[in-house]
């Protein structure tokens, strides 16, 4: 069926200025980390994108590596894309990333000229389209300098195969010194990815100031911390569809007595708030002023719809932020 998009859909996102840049982005923007690799039906992942666009989600955020298997997500969202979105292409975010490894060979992963842009023409070519919107150096290389990366991320921005340049998990000196080798090429750095949520709040150890200095937005990734900011855990047992169960990236042994005593403590919070809480996880995180927007997954659609329920709340008080303050620490279940 031919979709149509909701005229409603720039009715109820707020859009949020990207640092001192003239783009804005959705509050809330959808990642495609997870759950859009050859493994889950194209027609889930096209309802889930659908429904994402008329909720005025208007980023999506692929790397090329996702999926699995790699450049997957890519090659999916290129072909919804194609069939369902490419009337609309002046009103979306696309972005895409290379840095973790991607192919054999020394030329398949990290920071160099080559990688970087063998990659973005690559990631091109899966999502069917002549340019991304911004295209990020995912991780820094510890072996290449940074002028070699920001000089390439500069190079797709002058070629018109970027718009804007990104860095994604850099800390606040690799920032400064990227935002730098940037302006040598007359391209202002836009926008940083790192991690942060109530469980992991490293960002908050100099990455703001940092972001505030040089006028540069923040998208964060992970805000319920590969859903451990959910309810699904609160008894201490693993549901068969949870991430840990499916997921590399969690193991069991997560579920420790300190993270279960904060989880339901925050839960208790949110249930007083109306909220569950992986929404007000969200709410939480956008309180900061840098931050531009968070990234969420969403396996159906109707997660999708609750995730961004979040911005339906109102805004957490002075006595809310404190009492969650005892239960938001940093390292839990890490």
């Amino acid at each position: 069926m031919t979709f149509v998009a909701a005229e409603t859909r720039y009715s109820a996102m707020p859009y949020r200025r990207t640092g001192r840049s003239g783009l804005k982005l959705p509050s809330i923007s959808l990642g495609l980390w997870h759950n859009f690799g050859h493994e889950r039906p194209i027609e889930t992942q096209r309802a889930i994108l659908r429904r994402a666009f008329d909720l005025g989600i208007t980023h999506f955020d692929l790397a090329n590596n996702y999926g699995p298997p790699p450049g997957s997500a890519e090659t999916n969202f290129g072909r919804i894309f194609a069939e369902d979105f490419r009337a609309h292409r002046d009103e979306i975010i696309i972005s895409s990333k290379a840095g973790y490894d991607m192919w054999e060979g020394p030329y398949g992963e990290w920071g160099s000229r080559k990688y970087l842009l063998s990659s973005l023409n690559a990631s091109l070519g899966r999502l069917g389209v002549d340019y991304v919107d911004i295209f990020y150096s995912h991780r820094p290389d510890p072996n290449t300098p940074i002028e070699e990366t920001m000089g390439a991320l500069a190079t797709a921005v002058h070629q018109g195969k970027a718009l804007y340049a990104g860095i994604s998990n850099y800390d606040p000196e690799q920032t400064r010194a990227a935002a730098a080798a940037l302006a040598e090429h007359g391209v202002p750095l836009l926008i940083h990815q790192p991690r942060y949520s109530m469980f992991d709040r490293h960002i908050e150890e100099g990455l703001f100031p940092v972001l505030d200095e040089l006028g540069v937005g923040s998208i964060v990734f992970s805000p319920l911390a590969q859903g451990l900011l959910t309810d699904r855990y609160l008894d201490g047992s693993v549901p068969p569809d949870s991430r840990i169960a499916t997921s590399r990236f969690l193991s069991e042994a997560a579920l420790s007595e300190p993270y279960l005593g904060r989880v339901r403590a925050l839960n208790d919070i949110a249930a007083a708030r109306n909220q569950t809480l992986a929404q007000m996880a969200v709410t939480w995180i956008l309180r900061q002023s840098q931050v531009t927007s968070v990234l969420v997954g969403a396996s159906s659609v109707r997660q999708l719809e609750q995730n961004v329920a979040a911005l339906d709340a109102p805004s957490l008080s002075a006595e809310e932020i404190a009492a969650i303050e005892p239960h938001a620490v940093h390292g839990t279940s890490r």
